[in-house]
């Protein structure tokens, strides 16, 4: 039996709208799981981004603390 997108895209799951953003993607015939999953894997991402952000400051704080000290590195080899 071929797999439909549903299975395709894995767990099945129920989510709730408020009426009337309800009855408005109903009349604009949008794809409400479609618009779901797209908006989550943005909400994910940001969340990943934010992680890997506060992970590596330390790393972004010791770099940044070299450059006020001793200026970029090659910059004497920069043409503008």
């Amino acid at each position: 039996m071929p797999a439909t997108n549903r299975n395709h895209y894995g767990k099945q799951t129920k989510a709730s709208l408020a009426q009337p953003l309800a009855a408005e993607a109903t009349e604009l015939r949008t794809k409400v799981s479609q618009a779901a999953d797209t908006d989550e894997a943005k909400s994910v991402a940001a969340k990943c981004a934010d992680l890997w952000v506060r992970e590596n400051r330390e790393a972004f704080e010791s770099s940044n603390a070299y450059v006020e000290k001793d200026g970029l590195p090659l910059s004497k080899y920069r043409m503008f």
